[in-house]
């Protein structure tokens, strides 16, 4: 992954990250522990079990506790009715959660409300829209994180798509999600084997792309790929701001694009990471939904039946 990430240097900002390899690990372990001391970093319990379909475990964690991040956003609302404007969490950002200056554009956090251990916000350092398309920069600075972290890269484009914040954020949890599970549908991944550029997952219900990294050597390249899909699901990669709502999904060796019709289905609220197979529920009787379902029909109602689906 060294000699990958180093052309970025060349064809995009200066990246402050890669003048110390290996420190992103490091720091993010030691910022979990002070943040979780000093009360910065407030992790959501759950619990998890497993839905198979189509060869994958689908893992689907129920929330314990919301208590927490409840108040949180009900704080937030009221400070938003006081001043008459909104709250943006990442600027200034909060101080405990910073792990790493990432380069010129972009800095690194801890996900103030994570799931998943070692959730890390990648966050521009002026105001963007989450709903503006990713940029060179925005490229450039993912594949530093994740030439450093192994794991899923994601971007909510929109609030359609399960982003919160209107400030632009990509997402990277580390590998494995839980246990011995990879990711959940590496299974999928695995049984693609055309040789198109773009492609698609035979198994998805639902309108998306998606195309393997053979031979990407630099964040252009990778900008450029991402428009590819863009195009292939019909979303202008021309504008500024997304034509519409979509999740992107990247690792070291893939990147997909989802569209989105809706933000939740049966009250289940969907982001990137219900298409990776991580889904997340409020109780049992959600979870009994995404059961009688099944996961893959249920993303179908929350991005866009593909022509050849069952209805």
């Amino acid at each position: 992954m060294s000699e990958f990430v180093s052309e970025f240097v060349s064809d995009s900002v200066h990246l402050r990250l890669l003048e110390n390899p290996g420190v992103l690990w490091q720091r993010t372990i030691e910022q979990t522990q002070h943040a979780l001391s000093c009360g910065a970093l407030l992790s959501i319990p759950t619990t998890h079990e497993f839905i198979e379909q189509a060869g994958a475990k689908f893992l689907v964690r129920t929330v314990t506790n919301l208590i927490r991040k409840e108040v949180s956003d009900l704080k937030q609302k009221q400070e938003e009715i006081a001043t008459g404007k909104p709250i943006n969490p990442f600027l200034p950002y909060d101080r405990d959660l910073f792990v790493v200056d990432i380069s010129d554009t972009h800095v690194c956090l801890l996900n103030k409300f994570n799931v998943a251990d070692h959730h890390l916000l990648i966050i521009t350092r002026a105001f963007e829209e989450q709903e503006a398309l990713l940029t060179l920069d925005d490229f450039a600075a993912l594949w530093a994180c994740l030439a450093e972290v192994d794991g899923l890269a994601f971007y909510n484009a929109g609030s359609v798509a399960g982003a919160s914040q209107r400030h632009k954020h990509l997402q990277l949890v580390p590998f494995p999600f839980v246990e011995k599970i990879r990711l959940p549908i590496d299974p999928l991944i695995n049984a693609v084997n055309s040789t198109d550029r773009i492609t698609t997952i035979p198994e998805f219900p639902f309108i998306h792309a998606f195309t393997k990294l053979d031979r990407i050597d630099t964040a252009k390249q990778l900008l450029e790929r991402y428009w590819e899909l863009l195009e292939a699901v019909r979303i202008d990669s021309n504008q500024i701001i997304q034509s519409a709502p979509y999740n992107f999904l990247a690792t070291r060796e893939w990147m997909m694009i989802v569209p989105r019709s809706q933000a939740e289905y049966s009250a289940i609220a969907v982001n990137s990471l219900a298409f990776a197979g991580a889904l997340l529920v409020r109780n049992s009787e959600q979870l009994e939904t995404l059961k009688q379902l099944r996961p893959l029909n249920f993303l179908k109602n929350v991005a866009i039946a593909s022509s050849s689906s069952a209805g």
